[in-house]
């Protein structure tokens, strides 16, 4: 074991316990060099013991207490007259554990994260919190100057689903993003100033006439509502259902004497609620109880005329000749795709503009209209050996590293786990 101690020190015991190992130990040189003016002193002054943890040895966790001298500096002109000795292969300043401990840990961190890398650690008998973890990530990487780069790739993204969008130039955003991007900013400003209205102490009734928004605008906001992005509208006869369903099956099947049933329990909705709902309940049990045959889905279809066509069975092949005969626009579809697919694999774009003309009047004039919109792009991604296929990579791996943080994905932890894995 005693191969595994570092190099510089010297080691004078080793304690053993159940589930730790403490080795004893003190530096191998007998002088050391003075921070301030690189005089190398031999007077020792005092000593004191500092515990470092280390790498772990057959599951078991390895501390070592090095005890470090305090040197006396001979140089008359030199501002430090007392200096500790620096052990740098060994450990960095003020810290708890080795070098070599932090760097795996630190590898750790940089592949799982906080919580995850904690939780491994912990079983490989290197214990350390998350938040060390994340600390070693952003203290461990060091980013250098690359060169100019050559093609770039570039993707917008969203803060919150559907409703903020970032991108490199806002005036790429359609009328409608903007429109909801404004949307969200005025609603974000009317809940910072109710939120601080509340917390001065204010009313909900004093801050509804201050702010003149309705009550129950005030009301979601300072109970923490009013943030979610997707809304759902319950039924008021949500809570109602199981007793209506038990009338319903006991015989009562007018609208209006169920309504005034369910209002004797408590409701307070509308009777034409209950109307609705008794005309979608006859409508069910009047449906047919057998279905006809289903015809195949358009899903099916489109993939026995296109890339399933030439591995197809007998019944298939027969029912894609009657559906080429009653619909023919479909075979002109077919074979502009075709046409679109082989300019993407042999890269010859010089026939992209004649395809997009043909197409305009048929079933792919949405696509085609698509593509003359971004008409340079598509022909340059035609020709050009490169795709955006490595910046969706890129998205896609920084999408993972951010989920998996959770809430400490902070911007410059990011950059750190992005560009050191």
């Amino acid at each position: 074991m005693l191969a595994l101690v570092p190099s510089e020190l010297i080691v004078t015991e080793i304690l053993t316990a159940e589930d730790q190992i403490t080795i004893r130990a003190c530096p191998r040189e007998a002088s050391a060099w003075c921070p301030a003016c690189e005089l190398r002193s031999d007077r020792v002054h005092s000593r004191y013991d500092r515990r470092l943890a280390d790498l772990p040895w057959q599951g078991r966790v390895v501390a070592i207490a090095v005890t470090v001298r305090r040197f006396r500096c001979d140089n008359p002109v030199c501002a430090r007259r007392i200096f500790v000795e620096q052990l740098p292969k060994v450990m960095a300043a003020y810290s708890r554990r080795s070098r070599r401990l932090a760097e795996i840990q630190r590898h750790i961190g940089m592949a799982l994260g906080g919580a995850a890398g904690g939780r491994l650690a912990h079983r490989l008998a290197l214990p350390v919190s998350r938040d060390t973890l994340l600390r070693l990530v952003r203290r461990g990487v060091s980013f250098q100057p690359s060169a100019a780069p050559t093609v770039i790739g570039i993707d917008d993204f969203a803060w919150k689903r559907g409703q903020r969008y970032g991108t490199v130039d806002p005036d790429l955003l359609t009328s409608a993003q903007r429109l909801q991007y404004e949307g969200f900013l005025r609603r974000e400003a009317d809940n910072a100033v109710i939120q601080r209205a509340a917390g001065a102490g204010m009313s909900i009734k004093e801050i509804v006439r201050r702010t003149g928004h309705s009550r129950k605008v005030v009301r979601d906001v300072v109970r923490g509502g009013r943030t979610d992005i997707f809304r759902v509208r319950t039924s008021s006869l949500e809570p109602f259902l199981t007793r209506l369903d038990a009338e319903w099956t006991a015989g009562c099947r007018n609208g209006a004497e169920l309504f005034r049933r369910l209002r004797s329990t408590g409701y307070a909705g509308g009777p034409r609620v209950v109307a609705e709902w008794t005309t979608r309940r006859r409508r069910i049990e009047a449906a047919p109880t057998e279905a006809p045959i289903a015809p195949p889905s358009a899903r099916s279809i489109a993939r026995l005329m296109t890339n399933a066509r030439d591995q197809i069975s007998r019944a298939d092949a027969v029912t894609v000749t009657v559906i080429e005969q009653a619909v023919p626009q479909l075979v002109a579809g077919r074979d502009l795709l075709d046409r679109f697919q082989h300019m993407i694999r042999s890269k010859v774009g010089s026939g992209l503009e004649v395809w997009i003309k043909d197409a305009a009047s048929s079933l792919m004039a949405s696509f085609a209209r698509g593509i003359a919109a971004d008409q340079r792009a598509v022909a340059a991604a035609i020709v050009e050996p490169w795709s955006n296929g490595q910046t969706e990579g890129q998205i896609t791996k920084f999408k993972m590293i951010k989920r998996q943080m959770y809430g400490r994905a902070n911007l410059d932890l990011l950059r750190a786990r992005l560009c050191a894995t």
